[in-house]
């Protein structure tokens, strides 16, 4: 059921009193706040992660992002110079381990984007991340999937629930075709007609991630696109940061609104 929150004193109020009801989540829920828009629709439970008309409490660069009227915006415009490595956008927010998260978001034909979470900065590359990723493509032959991004790639496809491998069972994996060799397809959870239909195209979707210990799901529109088990201790993150991206290639826009997250742990 969804609420409507007025940042006043009673909502201050309000905040002080989960914090000494639910400890460490509140408190890091309660780093959100700071970010939060003067009047919002959230879930319960869920603190805002946009201000209306700034990037605060987010870093990167603003050649490419924006936010205005609580539309996030990231853009690759033709009078600019080609982008030449994918760049985020990234929340101030800390590591944070499980939780679920959920955002409007709506892309171009050609944009490539996607929200990266449990990842850790790619130094090598300014505002770069390198870890997990709910996949978006305009042309919806990826939306949804699981792409960890500058480490194992594809970890499940759209329409899979797989089980990542512990490579002390023999099997270290590699990296093959963008995809990672040392898992196995436990389950379907849509049919590829399924896919096709649940991704509304130029038009805004509704993405939830929900990381919960080495269970990591995401949905698009309230399905199940993609859930990956991950029973590699060499290779998983178990907390990082989350962020959102731009990638490389023709010109293109991506928009996200409403992002808002729940401390799970």
């Amino acid at each position: 059921m969804k609420k409507i929150f007025k940042f006043s004193c009673i909502c201050l109020t309000a905040t002080v009193l989960l914090s000494s009801c639910n400890g460490t989540n509140a408190e890091q829920n309660s780093k959100v706040d700071s970010t939060s828009t003067d009047t919002i629709g959230l879930e319960e439970g869920y603190v805002a992660m946009f201000e209306d008309n700034s990037l605060s409490g987010w870093e990167g660069d603003s050649t490419y992002w924006k936010m205005e009227n609580g539309v996030l915006s990231g853009e690759i415009r033709e009078d600019q110079e080609p982008l030449k490595n994918n760049t985020f956008l990234i929340w101030k927010g800390g590591d944070i381990g499980d939780f679920s998260l959920k955002t409007k978001f709506k892309i171009s034909e050609n944009g490539n984007s996607g929200v990266n979470y449990r990842s850790d900065r790619f130094t090598e590359v300014p505002n770069a991340l390198r870890g997990y990723q709910a996949d978006i493509d305009g042309k919806n032959n990826y939306t949804g999937q699981n792409y960890e991004e500058r480490k194992r790639t594809t970890l499940a496809y759209r329409g899979q629930r797989t089980e990542i491998l512990n490579p002390a069972d023999g099997n270290k994996g590699e990296s093959k075709n963008n995809a990672w060799t040392n898992l196995k397809i436990i389950d379907s959870v849509a049919t590829p007609e399924e896919l096709q239909s649940i991704v509304k195209p130029n038009d805004w979707n509704e993405l939830e991630i929900v990381a919960e210990g080495n269970k990591l799901t995401h949905f698009i529109n309230g399905k199940v696109i993609a859930e990956v088990i991950d029973n590699d201790p060499e290779n998983r993150k178990d907390k990082g940061l989350i962020g959102v991206q731009v990638h490389v290639g023709p010109p293109m826009k991506v928009e996200y609104k409403d992002m808002q997250i729940k401390i799970l742990k």
